[in-house]
């Protein structure tokens, strides 16, 4: 795609502070757009924003815990007044915990629902007005290939995730008409932060890589490169579907 094709765009990405959100963020900096950076650390945004400036864009941050409604409604009109209009919304704040089902408490299975499901709610209710009556909206949501297949100790993920599915295809059946496209992402095993007791594991990072059909970890830069052209005007078309990114796991 050529440079700055999103030029003068206003991004919001949810959990930005780190791994695919901070990947994301410095992707479409470099495509010109306006980053607004969200999420409860303001240090490691304010990082993730010189990371952007760096590569060419413009960001600005707001710390905020989006699994909170009155945070949520008050993001939303802090950002109006400072920034403008958000054009895409890429919600990718997320969160896991690796359990068997009888040993989670009714508080641990609930925050992993709020954090994964409940949050996108609220972002998209508040943000998707920004969007109307311009031809223009983008938003993606970050699900898993964990939405497709599951795995043991994975029952509150993937049941988020597969949720965050139906959420993307029903609310891009709402959308269609607006001009603003609704697709979800599905990563594979990708080496960021949540995957960090994974690669901290000789054997069980090795029995990972073995289950992924092109035999290495997914790059942070290739989920970059992927929402660009999902934001693009060339991807105009294309909604109501999740890309699988992957490596070929779900081939399988």
């Amino acid at each position: 795609m050529s440079t700055q094709n999103l030029q003068g765009r206003n991004a919001l990405i949810t959990g930005a502070s780190k791994g695919l959100g901070r990947a994301m963020a410095i992707a479409l900096g470099a495509q010109g757009a306006n980053l607004i950076l969200v999420a409860r650390d303001k240090q490691k945004l304010e990082s993730v924003a010189e990371e952007v400036r760096a590569a060419g864009g413009t960001a600005s941050v707001f710390a905020a815990d989006i699994t909170q409604e009155d945070q949520v409604l008050a993001l939303e009109t802090e950002i109006s007044s400072k920034v403008g209009k958000v054009q895409i919304l890429i919600n990718n704040a997320g969160t896991n915990l690796r359990k068997n089902i009888t040993d989670f408490t009714l508080e641990e299975w609930l925050g992993v629902q709020s954090t994964n499901v409940t949050s996108v709610f609220l972002m998209c209710r508040s943000f998707v007005p920004h969007m109307k009556g311009s031809g223009y909206g983008r938003i993606l949501n970050m699900t898993s290939i964990m939405a497709h297949v599951s795995m043991p100790q994975r029952t509150a993920y993937s049941s988020t995730k597969a949720a965050l599915l139906g959420l993307t295809k029903a609310l891009a059946l709402e959308l269609a008409t607006e001009g603003i496209t609704v697709n979800g992402i599905s990563p594979g095993p990708f080496a960021t932060e949540m995957n960090t007791p994974i690669l901290n594991n000789p054997e069980l990072n090795a029995q990972f890589i073995a289950k992924i059909p092109v035999g290495r970890w997914g790059k942070v830069e290739e989920i970059g490169a992927l929402a660009c052209f999902l934001c693009s005007d060339s991807a105009g078309f294309i909604t109501g579907t999740d890309i699988l990114i992957d490596g070929g796991w779900c081939a399988m």
